[in-house]
């Protein structure tokens, strides 16, 4: 929870510090996608292995002030994780429709730092086992999902956008454990 503090400390203070260029933002939409790592958190034990997956939608940035934006997304997004012992590989396979709504500063031009809260609803689930004994167990995962990203990224004048993003998954993704998504995502953003 200091993680979550300093984090939107340091994202304040860089926001006020008034660096900004003396160029203008303009609100905007667009579209984006790109590369998601995921996986869950088990009793804050520790994470699973990581699912491998993508993640693509629309956004739209509407300028509050020279420094700060807010930027609301609709996400479809491969979630999940992967568990590997002696025996074989069990992958869960999560797909959500994710509505993040993200608080952007920029501290200069074309540098953002962004955070904001996140919901999902899980749209399908599948599990898969892979190993020497076949099971046909299944889970069945909560449909809605809930959490806080952090993340940062460049913009350049022309509307293409960089970015990386880390959600901190704080809903229990089963009635039982206290499992938690934990995504990293990678992306490219393109203003229309």
């Amino acid at each position: 929870m200091k993680t979550i503090y300093s984090t939107l400390a340091l994202l304040v203070g860089i926001a006020t510090s008034n660096a900004q260029d003396t160029a203008t933002h303009q609100s905007n939409a667009g579209i984006k996608g790109g590369y998601n790592l995921a996986a869950v958190s088990f009793d804050g034990d520790g994470e699973t292995g990581q699912r491998h997956g993508f993640h693509i939608g629309v956004y739209g940035e509407s300028f509050i002030s020279e420094s700060f934006s807010i930027q609301p997304e609709l996400l479809y997004s491969q979630q999940g994780y992967e568990i590997k012992d002696a025996n074989g590989t069990f992958t869960q396979k999560l797909n959500y429709i994710n509505l993040p709504i993200m608080l952007k500063a920029y501290p200069s031009k074309n540098f953002f730092l962004e955070a904001g809260p996140q919901i999902g609803l899980a749209i399908s689930h599948k599990e898969e086992y892979d190993g020497l004994f076949s099971s046909s167990q299944e889970y069945d995962p909560n449909n809605f999902d809930w959490g806080m990203n952090f993340g940062g990224g460049f913009k350049t004048n022309s509307g293409i956008s960089l970015g990386v993003r880390y959600h901190l998954g704080l809903g229990d993704l089963y009635d039982e454990g206290k499992a938690q998504n934990r995504v990293w995502q990678f992306s490219v953003g393109f203003d229309l």
